[in-house]
This record gives structure tokens, sequence and C-alpha cells, in this order.
């Protein structure tokens, strides 16, 4: 059953010799137990994002991130520490070759929500073309009215 999360996301993108550009939201989405599978967590992606009309998925597995994103912007990142994976990114303005080289994965969720932690490297058309953090916080959704 899928249930009602609230997502807090942070994320820092850093290119040499730049200031590290550093966007957080905070969004409602869907939590969803897969059993042994793990866990998915989805959410509409807005216009503070510049991904307005994508819908974002995260399977966490065990021993894997994959990061799908369907709509405006069409993408499929593979996280695993250790490997490097190769995909298209989708774009209007045409499509890309992008590598992700994991450095650090951290995942613990559970029915009531927890976190995902990403530390990674991105290529672009193989070459490097910056690292990136993200840090996302997933709660229940409060009941707006208690009794």
């Amino acid at each position: 059953m899928d249930k009602s999360v609230i997502i807090s996301i942070k994320g820092v993108q850093s290119t040499d010799g730049e200031q590290p550009e550093v966007i957080e939201l905070v969004t409602e989405g869907k939590l969803l137990d897969c059993g042994d599978a793990g866990y998915t967590l989805t959410y509409q992606e807005s216009q503070l994002t510049g991904l307005e009309g994508t819908l974002t998925t995260f399977q966490v597995e065990p021993d894997c991130i994959t990061l799908m994103r369907v709509g405006e912007v069409n993408s499929q990142m593979v996280f695993q520490p250790g490997r490097r994976h190769f995909s298209m990114y989708e774009t209007p303005y045409g499509a890309l070759s992008v590598g992700i080289n994991t450095k650090k994965m951290h995942a613990v969720l559970d029915e009531r929500g927890g976190e995902i932690e990403i530390d990674y490297a991105i290529e672009i058309d193989h070459a490097v073309a910056g690292e990136n953090m993200f840090h996302i916080d997933v709660r229940e959704k409060e009941p707006l009215f208690t009794q």
C-alpha cells in the first residue's frame, strides 16, 4: 500500500573552481514497501527544480538505488558503490550519455520513512561534469486534524 509522506531533499552540485550549488526542496510523495525488493519512493517534480511535469521514482534496494524520471525529462540513474553505470538522459533539447560513479550510498527506510544519502560523480559524454551529493529525509505525513 502507498503511504503519503513528506520528502525533504537537499542536493549539492560542485564543479571544479565553482561555488557549490545547493538546492533544497520539500514536497509530498508516496512510499511503497516492496517487501524483500526494498522500497519505492515517488514524487512529482515542480517548477522549482526545473523538471515540472516529471515523475521521479527512487527504487531503493539493499545494494543499489535506481533513480528514474519520466515525463518532460526521461532518465534512469543507477547508484551502486564501486561500479560505474551509464544511461541516456533525455531532455526536450536532446539526449546525453550520462555516467554515474557512486562514491558513497546510504539508505535506511521502513514503513514510517527514513533517509537516503548518495555521493557520486557524474560524467556527461564521458567527461567528468561534477560531484553531486543529495540527502533525502522521508517522514510520514501527519493528519491535518486529530481527535
